[in-house]
């Protein structure tokens, strides 16, 4: 893909189906500058949109809410994506979750293969959760199911 399209293949549509962990670039409030955040709260509800859920305590609630220009950086099959975007407002607070979330939309506008020329990716990078697995566990079921019923 060199070339900008306006919505996911089939298969970040399919990785987006399974845990994923990307980078959420959004233009920081106070300084005007862009900032990137690791999340892993975002699923795409269908080929044009994703959905995430961010902790009330993150400034990335109001950087999409002041400005909701994004970008959304995930590493796929031998790639790397930057998916650019609009967040609005779906759910806040998130309902049915133990503590103050907001959940967005993001209305896909591009995905362009973000990785330098004449490169790919020999493995799509990994993260393990070091806290308690069953609290993990639990907290993804109840962020997912809640952020499927806004």
């Amino acid at each position: 893909m060199s070339e900008a399209v306006t919505q996911l293949t089939e298969s970040l549509l399919q990785q987006f189906k399974n845990e994923t962990f990307v980078l959420l670039s959004t233009v920081d409030i106070e300084s005007g500058g862009p900032t990137s955040t690791a999340i892993s709260w975002i699923y795409a509800e269908n080929a044009s949109t994703l959905r995430v859920a961010i902790d009330h305590r993150s400034r990335l609630v109001n950087n999409m809410i002041e400005n909701p220009a994004i970008t959304v950086t995930i590493f796929g099959e031998e790639m790397v994506y930057a998916v650019n975007g609009r967040a609005s407002v779906r759910q806040n607070p998130l309902q049915d979750v133990p503590f103050n979330m907001c959940c967005f939309d993001i209305s896909i506008e591009a995905v362009r293969n973000a990785l330098f020329y004449g490169a790919q990716l020999s493995s799509v990078p990994q993260f393990v959760k070091i806290y308690d697995q069953r609290a993990a566990e639990k907290l993804d079921e109840q962020v997912f199911t809640a952020m499927k019923k806004a």
